[in-house]
């Protein structure tokens, strides 16, 4: 059975917003390992190319951790396919003419359409859109702490 309502926002996330909302915060959250998680021997060529150039950065923000290598390797394929379709749209346009002389778009525009929106789900799981990006604010006080937990008890005991 599904959960009613809006998805929950990470505790993490929360602290690096600053808790704009005042709600208690849960302190039993698991805290998995700030820890990029291997690339997926499996991933296609372009997907594993993403995986190296967003892995590190999302690692150095806290986002991406151990557990996360499912969620992260979904993002990567979709990129992956959604680069490939539209590297062909770019090559081949978006429409062809049937045998019998019909206009038909091409499968590949529903196909980037697709996986675009995958993506754009996946990215705002791991912050990686601009409006998702600007609920969070890091704090440089506390920054190299590696426990968001860890930030936000020392920004009340100092605060």
């Amino acid at each position: 059975m599904a959960t009613r309502g809006r998805k929950p926002k990470p505790t993490a996330f929360k602290v690096l917003e600053g808790n704009p909302g005042k709600r208690s915060l849960n302190m039993n959250e698991p805290k998995p390992e700030k820890k990029a998680p291997k690339c997926p021997s499996w991933l296609e060529p372009e997907a594993k190319k993403e995986w190296r150039r967003m892995s590190k950065q999302l690692e150095k923000l806290g986002v991406l951790t151990q557990v996360d290598a499912a969620a992260f390797a979904g993002y990567c394929q979709a990129y992956a396919r959604w680069k490939e379709a539209e590297e062909f749209l770019s090559k081949h346009g978006t429409i062809f003419k049937t045998p019998s002389g019909y206009i038909q778009q091409v499968p590949q525009v529903s196909i980037a359409q697709t996986y675009l929106k995958i993506m754009r789900d996946f990215c705002s799981e791991f912050g990686l859109t601009p409006s998702s990006r600007s609920r969070i604010a890091v704090d440089n006080a506390v920054k190299d702490s590696a426990d968001p937990m860890e930030k936000l008890l020392m920004r009340r005991h100092n605060g």
